[in-house]
C-alpha cells in the first residue's frame, strides 16, 4: 500500500501493474482494471488531500485544475469547501444523473419550440405572445421534481 492512496485504489493499482506486465492479458479485463483505477482515484480522499494541500502552498485554481484534466470551474465544484458542501454537491449530482434525460412525449401542448415551429415564428415571439396573453401556457411539474413549460394553441385541450 502506498503513503497516500487508500486500500482499495492501491490494490486497483496493483492489479492494473500486474495486468499491464502481463503480454497475454486481455484487452478487455485491462479495459475493466483502468476505469476500476480511475473511478477508485476519483473517490480517494489523496485526491482531495492533494488537492487541499496544493492550494495551501499557493497553488491556484487554474493550476489545480489543469494537472487534474479539468476546467476550474468544474475542480473547484469537485473539491472546493468543507467535506459537508463537498459531499452535499456529490449528493445533488448523483440524484440529477438518476433522473431520465429525455423529455417526456406524453406531456400536455406544445413546448415553446414546437409552439414556435408550428406558427413559423421564433421561440422569443412565443414568449412574447404568452406575455402579452396571446397564448395560453402552463409549466407542468413531473413527480421527480422536473419542470417543462408547456404552450397550448388553438384547438389544443388546456389542462386543469
Amino acid at each position: 500500500m502506498g503513503k497516500y492512496l487508500s486500500r482499495a485504489t492501491a490494490v486497483a493499482l496493483a492489479r492494473l501493474a500486474e495486468l499491464d506486465a502481463d503480454p497475454l492479458a486481455p484487452p478487455l479485463e485491462l479495459l475493466r482494471c483502468i476505469r476500476e483505477l480511475s473511478s477508485a482515484l476519483d473517490g480517494d480522499a489523496a485526491t482531495l488531500a492533494s488537492v487541499r494541500a496544493s492550494l495551501e502552498e499557493g497553488a491556484s485554481w487554474e493550476s489545480v485544475a489543469v494537472a487534474a484534466g479539468l476546467k476550474p470551474a468544474a475542480a473547484k465544484w469537485r473539491w472546493q469547501g468543507s467535506d459537508d458542501e463537498i459531499a452535499a454537491r456529490a449528493e445533488s449530482g448523483r440524484k440529477r444523473a438518476a433522473r431520465p434525460s429525455s423529455v417526456p412525449t406524453d406531456l400536455p401542448g406544445h413546448s415553446v419550440a414546437e409552439a414556435a415551429k408550428a406558427l413559423g415564428v421564433t421561440a422569443q415571439a412565443i414568449y412574447l405572445q404568452v406575455s402579452r396573453g396571446k397564448l395560453e401556457s402552463r409549466t407542468v411539474e413531473l413527480p421527480d421534481g422536473r419542470r417543462y413549460k408547456r404552450v397550448f394553441l388553438r384547438g389544443d385541450d388546456l389542462p386543469l
